[in-house]
Parts: structure tokens; C-alpha cells; sequence
């Protein structure tokens, strides 16, 4: 009896395992080029979809409003958020974060001017500043004395900055000098030094909960043997 009941286990989790190996997440995406494109072969597409293919999975992105994008993860709508600040699962109780950073943001701000912020956050109130709707770092260190704009794109950010609507954009720091670069804004500049860095992480459902230390440890052994590093080099070190 015990055999049996043994093998029906071992059954179990065999099976369980299968259709890991199989299963499709579809991710949340809320970055620009170079970190994420819709053809999946921005630098936090590429990282992803090799964690998880070590992890036995495949990966689809969509791209969402970035407050849209947490609600729907919260409701099982969408299976995760590729890059996070850490804490949402706080604010969102039904996200699970993956225990590994997928990256480093650096927040920066771009403008025209020649402007100081050596004082950090505080040094803003003195400039209208522009910034991303739902992006949660910002939205809890912009000081709210600040004239401020919320846009639904990076499009947005830089077109209200062209037109000289708005003084400072802020951004993060690789996506933000490709829309420079792509937009050919010659006269704005990054703003040195950074606002801030964090760590960024993927967020899943919880019912993914399982899935999130095995993608967190594919995301290691991909900072341990250089494949991550090669990634960052092709990509993102051309723009500086």
C-alpha cells in the first residue's frame, strides 16, 4: 500500500513537473528600448526569457500601463511584472516578488538646463517635472510642492519636454538617453548625479508562487557564469 501510495506521489510530481516545462507566463512589461520591445529583444526581454528557459518555461510579454499593469498582475489577469521596485507585494497582496533582482534602475533626471540637484529629491521643487503614471518610486519622492505632470508613455515625457511644457523629465537612465537618441533631442541632457538606484524585481501571481525561487535562481547562476554581463555589453554599454 505505501508503494503505491509512494508511486502515485512520485506520479504527482512528475507530472507537475511537466506541465512547468511546458507552461507560458505572460509578463507585464513597462520599460522602452533598450530594456523591452515588443519584439522581445530588448536587454530585460533577453534576461527573462533565458531565466526562464533554465527554469523550464517560456516567456510573452505584454506591454501595459504601469498602473494598469499591477492591477491586472494583483487580479491573476496577467501572470507578472517583469521590473519592480521591491515592496509592491505590500501594497498588492496577491504578488509574489522573485527573490533576485533582474537589474539595477538609476533613476535620472533630463533637461535643457543647467540645473542642480545635488540635494537629491528636494532640489525638484524648484523646476516643473514630468514623470510616468504609475511609476511608484517617483510618485513617493517627487515632492508633492512640485509642479507636476503625469504621462502614459516615455512618447509623452520627452514630447512635453521638446516643447519646453515641462523643465525636467524623469526617467531611467538607459531608455532615457535612447529616447534622446532617437528623438534627436541634442540640447537635453542626463542630469548628474542620479535620483536614485534600486534594485528592480519580477513580480508573479502567487498562484506562480512555486516558480519564483526557480527563477530567481536561474537569474544567479546567469550573474555567475557571464551570460548576463555578455547581455548588458551588447546592449546597453553602446549608448553611454
Amino acid at each position: 500500500m505505501k508503494k503505491q501510495a509512494y508511486s502515485i506521489l512520485f506520479l504527482w510530481i512528475l507530472a507537475s513537473q511537466l506541465v512547468h516545462a511546458s507552461q507560458t507566463l505572460v509578463i507585464n512589461t513597462t520599460g522602452e528600448s533598450p530594456l523591452n520591445t515588443p519584439e522581445q529583444t530588448g536587454f530585460l526581454d533577453l534576461v527573462a526569457a533565458e531565466a526562464f528557459r533554465r527554469s523550464g518555461l517560456k516567456l510573452e510579454t505584454v506591454m501595459l500601463p504601469a498602473e494598469r499593469g499591477l492591477i491586472n498582475v494583483n487580479l491573476g489577469i496577467e501572470d507578472g511584472e517583469m521590473s519592480r521596485i521591491a515592496g509592491l507585494e505590500k501594497i498588492y497582496p496577491n504578488l509574489i516578488r522573485v527573490p533576485e533582482s533582474i537589474m539595477d534602475w538609476e533613476f535620472y533626471a533630463f533637461s535643457e538646463l543647467k540645473i542642480n540637484l545635488n540635494g537629491g529629491w528636494p532640489d525638484l521643487t524648484n523646476y516643473s517635472v514630468a514623470f510616468i503614471n504609475g511609476w511608484k518610486i517617483l510618485e513617493r519622492n517627487v515632492p508633492a510642492e512640485t509642479e507636476i505632470t503625469k504621462v502614459k508613455n516615455p512618447e509623452q515625457l520627452f514630447y512635453l519636454l521638446a516643447r519646453k511644457r515641462t523643465q525636467v523629465v524623469i526617467y531611467e537612465r538607459w531608455a532615457g538617453l535612447r529616447q534622446i537618441q532617437q528623438t534627436q533631442l541634442k540640447k537635453v541632457r542626463l542630469i548628474q548625479p542620479a535620483l536614485s538606484k534600486r534594485e528592480m524585481y519580477m513580480y508573479l501571481h502567487k498562484k506562480h508562487r512555486v516558480l519564483a525561487i526557480k527563477i530567481a535562481e536561474a537569474l544567479v547562476s546567469m550573474k555567475r557564469d557571464g551570460s548576463y554581463d555578455k547581455l548588458e555589453e551588447q546592449i546597453l554599454e553602446p549608448l553611454k
